[in-house]
């Protein structure tokens, strides 16, 4: 949607030469009115670093602040951006829920905080926070904190109440003058009746409905929903009597959030008994939700199921379903207010636990399938899936945690969620998940060691070999003593996993061999299998063996064509690239090294993303540009600080940066060099994998080609203090 030139003086910055790129959300209609509103509100953004919008349900808040981000975006070189709190329960996901709106990928254990202070510290960002109130206290604590260490970061937030904070200046939101209110029922109800216009002969009963709702813009569209069945004088009259209910004879206006409750109980009022029966069930789910899932959730014997999309389409026509298109599909949404009022009906009936635990079954039920589906070729589908369903998948977890005798639900569902936090670049939640299920009290079941092998997993990733192999080594004792072939084949593969990450490449070997071997045993197939044979493929690599380490993975790339799968391809193909380079085929192991990027990207794998941004930088200094090579490992490092601590201080894995700086030192000199890596670490993901994709040979000249030639220093493998075995490592290979 094209957005009109703001009214707002440019930024006093020289060096902001324009907006990047927010996730503001797109205006579904017409925004009207509020011009004094939207001045007041720039000159506050002008004079403080915190502004609150405060106002009363429905009274347009989400849509002011939403207005004025996107009418003042180009002050702010770095951008805006809006997060959305609402569907968060738990204040322990608020740091994540900013992460996720900033953009930002981190594999990290460092504190969410600390990744949002260091991203924050030197940006020029509007920040807008909504819905914040059931979470007041944390998100001030969180503001706070974000202003006092990020001087050049402003906030407007837009919520019920204000945060009270030093230097906060809150502007009340009021409904709507008299004149703007009727245009905005005009427009809604010409969005409902096309050939609705205000004439002098329903002028006077329109003006007086708009009165009579306090100018509150979500009551009005609520009001103008009703106009597909009723004139105006007709809504004007029903309203009028239900007011008159709740204040006898007197015409006296009630106070304003008993005149948008009275609006909305009205609206519930003249629905038909099915349609409020699946409004106060609708009030289970968490953000948005699709028909598959309310067919489920809400239906039963007195909503059947195939009966359930045309109540929904009812309660869209009303206004109290919202419609939102995304890349998982069709959805729908409930506004705050609306949903509560839903709520509170439902717990009227006693029904609440059992929609939630039906809620519950759903969503342990999704991720089944989403994690069984990840092995096919709908897995890019999955995750968009898997994306838009967290707040539900959250609720889900919740919801098992405080049932009593339920926390294996719990933890079956953060285990299930593995390719979610591994695959899709959320381990940082993940581990929050895994370690809050994981300190309830609960039997060694599958559903708890399955949580415990993902949480080794997840913790190795992030770069703790101490955490993660506590975690391993108690699911291998207990997977042991239990019985269960399936944990401890899991449990033995990631110890393998992690034993490579730290360069005992010996250990490593034996350990996916071994781990192989149980699951041809169990007859398991799946992303986490084929990730063991590359990870096997790897270690023979650095180990010196090519042939084998590309024979692997030749085979690898066959069963992920065969099944669809794109996760563990991107490592293949990266392995491949590896072979290649040493064999002294730049050009080969760039176009492997060009899918494999893009596939890691698509996933928001960092891991997989930066080894194939380095390897790249090193295929490019290789075939003659060092220049490009100097600014594709800047790229890079710009990255592992998200990823963890660089190469996870292998010298295995940090073999084709060291190579590439040995190259391009020698061709450029130190100062070009050093230029251009800052070069690279000015660019953001999106920019730096953009711009490995583009380059290529033909882009500029080569000298002939070279092969990259041995290491400097010395790839002598290394152990931790888990591993039992001894031995020496192969060749040394860059």
């Amino acid at each position: 949607m094209r957005r009109p030139q703001h009214p707002f003086p440019s930024p006093h910055d020289p060096g902001c030469s324009g907006a990047v790129p927010g996730n503001l959300p797109a205006e579904l209609n017409r925004f009207v009115g509020r011009e004094d509103e939207l001045a007041g509100l720039g000159q506050l953004l002008n004079e403080s670093r915190l502004v609150t919008l405060v106002g009363v349900g429905g009274v347009g808040k989400t849509r002011c602040a939403t207005r004025i981000a996107a009418l003042t975006e180009k002050r702010y070189c770095d951008g805006v951006r809006m997060v959305e709190l609402s569907a968060i329960h738990d204040a322990g996901l608020l740091e994540h829920a900013l992460i996720d709106a900033l953009g930002l990928t981190d594999h990290t254990s460092r504190p969410p905080r600390t990744t949002l202070l260091e991203h924050l510290a030197g940006r020029q960002l509007l920040l807008v926070i909504d819905g914040f109130e059931h979470l007041v206290d944390a998100c001030a604590e969180l503001v706070r904190e974000l202003l006092r260490r990020a001087p050049r970061l402003r906030v407007l937030a837009a919520g019920r109440l204000p945060l009270e904070l030093d230097g906060e200046l809150t502007f009340p939101l009021t409904p709507m003058t008299d004149e703007d209110a009727m245009l905005l029922f005009a427009e809604r109800a010409a969005a409902v009746r096309p050939e609705f216009r205000l004439t002098d002969g329903n002028r006077a009963a329109a003006r007086e409905l708009c009165r009579r709702l306090d100018g509150i813009p979500l009551a009005l569209e609520l009001a103008a929903g009703r106009l597909r069945a009723l004139s105006t004088e007709q809504v004007l009259q029903r309203l009028d009597d239900r007011f008159r209910l709740l204040t006898g004879t007197s015409r006296s206006a009630l106070a304003r959030h008993q005149t948008l409750r009275t609006a909305i109980g009205w609206s519930h009022e003249l629905c038909a008994p099915e349609q409020r029966l699946l409004w106060a069930r609708l009030s289970v789910f968490a953000g948005q939700f699709d028909l598959e899932a309310v067919e489920y959730i809400c239906s039963g014997a007195d909503l059947p199921a195939d009966s359930v999309l045309d109540v929904l389409t009812g309660l869209l026509t009303q206004s109290v379903v919202v419609r939102e298109d995304s890349a998982s599909g069709t959805r729908y949404r409930m506004l705050d207010t609306v949903r509560e009022y839903g709520a509170e009906w439902l717990a009227a009936t006693g029904d609440t636990d059992r929609l939630r635990r039906r809620h519950r079954d759903w969503f342990l039920g999704l991720a089944t399938w989403c994690e069984l589906d990840w092995f096919s070729p709908r897995q890019g589908e999955v995750a968009a899936r898997v994306e838009s369903e967290l707040p539900n998948l959250r609720r889900a977890m919740e919801y098992s945690l405080e049932s009593p005798g339920e926390t294996h639900l719990a933890q079956y569902l953060a285990g299930t969620l593995w390719f979610l936090w591994v695959g899709c670049g959320r381990l940082s939640e993940g581990r929050h998940w895994l370690d809050h299920v994981l300190a309830e009290e609960a039997p060694y079941d599958s559903s708890r060691l399955k949580a415990l092998w993902v949480l080794g997993h997840v913790v190795a990733l992030q770069g703790d070999p101490v955490g993660a192999i506590a975690a391993l080594q108690e699911c291998r004792d207990e997977a042991d003593r239990a019985g269960d072939a399936t944990a401890l084949a899991y449990a033995v593969h990631r110890t393998g996993c992690l034993a490579l990450v730290t360069d005992d490449v010996v250990r490593a070997q034996e350990l996916l061999a071994e781990a192989l071997g149980r699951y041809r045993e169990i007859g398991e197939l799946n992303s986490n299998v084929l990730m063991a044979r590359i990870e096997l493929a790897m270690a023979i690599g650095f180990h010196g063996d090519l042939d084998g380490a590309a024979t692997i993975c030749e085979e690898v790339r066959e069963v992920c064509e065969d099944h669809g799968e794109q996760w563990a391809l991107s490592y293949a193909l990266y392995v491949l690239a590896y072979a290649a380079l040493q064999r002294g085929r730049p050009d080969r192991a760039r176009d492997l090294l060009g899918e494999s990027l893009a596939i890691g990207h698509a996933f928001h794998d960092l891991l997989g993303s930066v080894l194939a941004l380095e390897l790249l930088a090193l295929a490019t200094a290789v075939e003659g540009d060092a220049a490009e090579a100097a600014v594709l490992q800047g790229a890079a490092d710009r990255i592992w600080p998200s990823v963890g601590l660089p190469l996870f201080g292998s010298a295995y894995y940090g073999q084709p940066r060291a190579r590439c700086e040995e190259l391009a030192r020698r061709e450029l000199g130190d100062g070009p060099y050093e230029s251009g890596l800052r070069a690279g670490g000015r660019l953001d993901l999106d920019a730096a994998v953009a711009r490995a994709l583009a380059s290529g040979p033909a882009d500029r000249p080569r000298t002939p080609s070279r092969s990259p030639g041995p290491p400097t220093g010395s790839g002598r493998t290394r152990r931790p203090a888990a591993s039992r075995t001894t031995g020496r490592g192969g060749p040394e290979r860059w």
